[in-house]
């Protein structure tokens, strides 16, 4: 969208913004709301509060206030923007093409699950250190969001965030640091593995109406099988990437025994040496990307037995997977997918879902180079948390304005025409 554009919306902005008003309980404070929101769609070349407060030809300190003092509910505005989300952009509860895939150019709703990094100075910002930062591509100091992504036709957004909390700011509290004190981080929020914060990000979705038909994710999740049957006990469809690493069979072993004829193999080696690969063609898949040329992948997929919990037998799950082999002969890249999803499911299917990962990355360009979400500076967790947020509400607006100005109301179908649409995947025998 054009900046002529955003601002031909200004109608559209205040009913939208409207909606959530039930957030702020004092007249002043919604002004502020609107005041800030306004800024991060304002063509200020930095969103932190001082270039927004001469934007707006405010106080400095009134927006600073406004994001770590002022009294009003952050979470309850992301779990209104979901229930929205649930409402409007979705199929309905119940309809016939609610959870049942169809074909590859109709998948229904995805979920998608990954982080980001943002660059940050000093040793200040909650929850900064030297780490890797996606961002950067190498170990930086900054600090790392969790997020979820959402997607459904032509429709995508960022649904939920939280702040990944170093093992090294839990320490300090122990041992008698201010520094999470200082920061205002809470008691009571301490150092997770980043798969569980998603796991908690899902569960809270789902509560607020979402629905996903699938949910998906790069290995740094995949490789937790606690996260996989989490997901599962949620009744939740998966397809995520897995490492080199991961363990399965091939067919469950004759015997529960420790021999190294029975036990699991990588799947590195399962799909080079297993009967079920050997003896599968390779399937050539398009994928059609909207900004580079389409790119051929090769892929074989069969159905296997994974690790069953934590036993330190390893014994096998009782039902089989999908475990898709994926090469890419350009680049000689491969990828290791695995999903519960039912054996019938169309290869094309999968591989559109499993490849729906990389919309994530598109609203993060756009939220971070449009609207501000790696800009703030600043000391507070409250502040940071509820930047984050209005950054992924005005996302939403975006969104859901973009799917108006195509013309037609989102109907998950994919939208092109032609033997291969733009973001689809065509399977070629």
């Amino acid at each position: 969208m054009t900046s002529e554009a955003v601002a031909a919306l200004g109608g559209a902005l205040a009913g939208f913004l409207r909606a959530f008003s039930c957030c702020f309980p004092r007249r002043p404070t919604f002004n502020h709301f609107l005041t800030y929101c306004r800024g991060l769609l304002s063509n200020a070349p930095r969103k932190s509060v001082e270039p927004l407060a001469l934007v707006a030809d405010t106080s400095v300190r009134t927006l600073q206030v406004f994001l770590s003092g002022h009294v009003w509910e952050h979470d309850r505005l992301r779990d209104l923007m979901q229930q929205r989300i649930a409402r409007e952009h979705g199929p309905a509860p119940g309809s016939p093409g609610m959870g049942l895939v169809r074909n590859a150019d109709d998948i229904g709703t995805v979920g998608i699950i990954d982080e980001t990094g943002h660059v940050k100075k000093g040793d200040k910002t909650p929850g900064v250190q030297r780490q890797y930062c996606g961002h950067s591509g190498k170990i930086d100091n900054c600090i790392v969001t969790v997020h979820l992504g959402y997607a459904w036709g032509d429709f995508q957004t960022l649904i939920d965030r939280d702040l990944f909390l170093p093992q090294a700011w839990c320490d300090d509290r122990v041992s008698g640091g201010r520094r999470c004190r200082d920061a205002g981080i809470p008691d009571d929020l301490t150092h997770r593995p980043k798969w569980r914060v998603a796991l908690e990000q899902v569960r809270r979705a789902l509560g607020n109406g979402v629905h996903f038909d699938w949910l998906t994710f790069d290995e740094e999740y995949g490789k937790v099988p606690e996260f996989l049957f989490e997901l599962e006990s949620l009744g939740q469809t998966y397809i995520g990437e897995v490492p080199p690493t991961f363990l399965a069979w091939g067919r469950q072993p004759r015997y529960r025994s420790l021999r190294k004829e029975h036990a699991p193999s990588q799947v590195r080696h399962l799909v080079r040496w297993s009967e079920k690969f050997i003896y599968t063609d390779w399937q050539d898949v398009w994928l059609d990307r909207k900004t580079l040329g389409p790119q051929l992948w090769r892929v074989k997929a069969a159905q296997v037995h994974r690790v069953r919990g934590k036993s330190p037998h390893q014994e096998p799950t009782d039902r089989t997977y999908w475990l898709i082999h994926a090469w890419q002969p350009d680049t000689g890249e491969s990828k290791y997918l695995l999903s519960n999803a039912p054996p019938h499911t169309p290869l094309a299917v999968l591989m559109k879902a499993a490849f729906s990962r990389a919309r994530i990355e598109h609203c993060f360009r756009i939220a971070k180079d449009e609207l501000g979400l790696s800009h703030f500076e600043g000391r507070s967790y409250v502040a940071l948390m509820r930047h984050l947020t209005l950054c992924q509400l005005l996302m939403l607006f975006l969104a859901e304005q973009s799917d108006l100005l195509r013309g037609e109301k989102s109907t998950g179908d994919g939208g092109a025409d032609g033997p291969c649409p733009a973001g689809d995947l065509c399977t070629v025998a």
